[in-house]
């Protein structure tokens, strides 16, 4: 059951990383965290690949010359169930606030655009993975799938997260949407990069996407920004052509209603801190009275969109394996779901269903 009574309040961070340094970054977090559940925030959200930091290099120079950086980044990315991640269950323990964390994800060898959610009780709600890295991302991270397109059912109402620019893609929204959500984590870099010359790097596009995410899906969007620093200058930009490539600051942690209206005034661009609001859910039916697009207001004989949430590998077991094999295999599967599991409740996207416990591996859920 889909209930619209809560009025959680919620936090959003826009806050440069301690670039490349994951435990610096984490004390950093912790302490916003502390700071926003000392004001009463239900929720805090924190910025797309914020441990350790988004890899500016990439937009900068050549794959050659940012291969310096490719072994530390890879060092200070996180594992879901590894003991830098376990400071910041820790953390939202201690406090008793959820926890949307954009961070480098490790898997094995390769990184992950991820979001992980955490609850006030320090447990881990799921973790979601950015379905496709845009442009140069893709030299660094690997892609997620449509297990990674999921909506949380949490105290406060209905919950998705997405990264950047998921938000330009249509059958994505729409997914997220067809889940009922009403409050949505976006997690962003800074506006700064090739500005004013790439007006879809810029502000007044994506604080527009955002809006207009708000006003489509009938939701609250709370979106968190990282912002660059002189550190992040001085680390990235070895040349004055590079450093004419990215500006200071950037940040846009913004608040957006159902009907598209600012819930916050947003802080200079160039300073840090946390953005709070207070969301009332009785708003949403309002919005959605005039034009649902996942209930009343869509035309499934017409259009439709097919929507795979299985998770996939890219190694498919089957008979005729070696039994030495099929029980490496098996040890393997009962440690990674012992260390890794996760318990989410997730609601079927037809609005009159209840509600579902899934099972998920430690980075989303598994079907």
């Amino acid at each position: 059951m889909v209930e619209y009574t809560a009025k959680p309040k919620v936090a959003a961070v826009q806050a440069a990383s301690v670039w490349l340094d994951a435990d610096a970054t984490i004390d950093k977090s912790i302490a916003m965290i502390a700071q926003a559940a000392a004001n009463g925030a239900d929720l805090i959200a924190f910025p797309e690949t914020h441990v350790p930091g988004y890899p500016w290099w990439i937009w900068l120079g050549t794959p050659f010359w940012g291969a310096q950086f490719v072994r530390r980044f890879h060092e200070n990315s996180l594992t879901v169930d590894g003991k830098r991640m376990l400071r910041l269950r820790e953390a939202a323990k201690k406090n008793k606030i959820t926890v949307v964390m954009g961070y480098s994800e490790r898997g094995g060898a390769s990184l992950y655009m991820s979001q992980v959610i955490i609850g006030p009780d320090g447990e881990l709600i799921g973790n979601r993975r950015k379905l496709k890295p845009t442009h140069v991302e893709r030299s660094v991270f690997g892609e997620g799938d449509g297990s990674d397109l999921v909506v949380f059912d949490r105290p406060f109402g209905r919950m998705g997260c997405l990264n950047c620019w998921e938000h330009y893609q249509t059958l994505t929204k729409f997914a997220m949407y067809s889940q009922h959500e009403q409050i949505h984590v976006s997690s962003w870099p800074s506006q700064s990069l090739y500005q004013p010359a790439v007006r879809t790097f810029g502000l007044k596009v994506n604080e527009s996407a955002m809006r207009m995410y708000a006003v489509e899906g009938q939701l609250f969007v709370v979106n968190s920004s990282n912002l660059v620093d002189q550190l992040c200058l001085d680390m990235f930009c070895d040349t004055p052509e590079k450093r004419q490539l990215i500006e200071l600051g950037g940040g846009w942690a913004r608040f957006f209603g159902p009907d598209g209206g600012d819930l916050a005034e947003p802080l200079p661009h160039t300073e840090e801190g946390i953005l709070y609001a207070d969301l009332d859910l009785r708003q949403i039916p309002l919005a959605k009275a005039a034009a649902d697009p996942v209930g009343h207001y869509a035309r499934s004989d017409v259009l439709s969109l097919r929507f795979n949430r299985s998770k996939t590998s890219p190694v498919e077991h089957v008979g005729g394996a070696s039994s030495m094999a099929a029980a490496a295999t098996a040890t393997e599967g009962k440690e990674r779901n012992s260390q890794r599991s996760l318990d989410s409740t997730l609601l079927a996207p037809e609005a009159s269903v209840d509600s579902e416990v899934l099972k998920g591996d430690g980075r989303g859920l598994r079907n």
